[in-house]
């Protein structure tokens, strides 16, 4: 079966015709903006490259208010553990900080969230030029979203959906997520393999009578988790969350939500660009 896994030729930008190098405007603008620069490097060029384009969101309003609400089942889940609660504090921060993710990619899936994107536009390199030192004095460089990361994650998406699993496939797939002993650091890691171990035996045993004629259904579904670690955290916190956090540590803000550190649940506030 076909899991989330992309060929992704943009990696190779076949965009690098001579057309706009040969420009006259180009050329010009071209030697100012490199000599503003200095000895750092230029900023990219554009790509025309259909997987390289940058994208945001068409509706940040409603998709981020459902990612958020989303988020807060997520929390919810790992609060309502009371076995993650019995590992040491440092373990469970070290779970947090590398599954959230996946989880919350699951409760997409689960609450059956979609979204679209559209093309953002790139700034003219006038504009880059006459910008250009007060951006970086004032603005912090943030990873752009990509066509090609979004597409990533929709694969992911779609391929679960496909799946159509029960709301106890979800509850004790999420529990093999959260409880995964390679994570470095650990102090209980054997504890915790007990754990995970324990939901994807749970797992298994439920799909024998929702499932009794789909063998292969079991690893099927775990192969198809294990795509989950291919999309980055920092693609989801741009693409849900950065709207709404800001320049904040989307981790801090989870830590928070978890134990409940400042009482308040995470609230939608777009932030609007000047």
């Amino acid at each position: 079966m076909t899991t989330c896994s992309m060929d992704l030729d943009c990696e190779r930008c076949q965009c690098r015709g001579e057309e706009n190098r040969n420009a006259i405007l180009y050329t010009l603008l071209s030697q100012n903006l490199n000599h503003g620069w200095g000895s750092q490097s230029p900023p990219q060029q554009r790509c025309l490259c259909q997987k390289r384009r940058t994208v945001c969101l068409q509706t940040p309003q409603v998709t981020c208010q459902a990612a958020s609400d989303v988020l807060v089942k997520t929390v919810s889940f790992m609060k309502n553990l009371p076995s993650f609660h019995l590992l040491p504090r440092g373990d469970q921060l070290l779970l947090l900080d590398s599954c959230w993710a996946p989880l919350f990619i699951m409760g997409l899936v689960q609450e059956m969230v979609t979204f679209e994107v559209m093309e953002t536009p790139a700034p003219s390199m006038l504009k880059r030029i006459l910008l250009d030192g007060q951006n970086r004095k004032q603005e912090p460089e943030r990873t752009q979203l990509t066509l090609a990361g979004v597409q990533r994650l929709q694969c992911c998406l779609n391929t679960f959906w496909s799946l159509d699993l029960s709301p106890k496939e979800y509850a004790y797939l999420k529990g093999a997520i959260l409880f995964n002993p390679d994570v470095p650091g650990l102090r209980a890691s054997l504890y915790i393999e007990s754990l995970q171990r324990e939901a994807q035996r749970a797992l298994q045993e439920v799909l024998v009578p929702l499932h009794p004629e789909d063998q292969g259904r079991f690893a099927r579904i775990l192969l198809i988790a294990s795509t989950l670690k291919s999309i980055s955290p920092a693609l989801i916190t741009d693409l849900f969350f950065r709207p709404i956090i800001g320049n904040a540590d989307i981790i801090e803000v989870i830590t928070e939500m978890l134990y409940e550190i400042t009482g308040k649940r995470l609230t939608l506030s777009l932030h609007t660009a000047s």
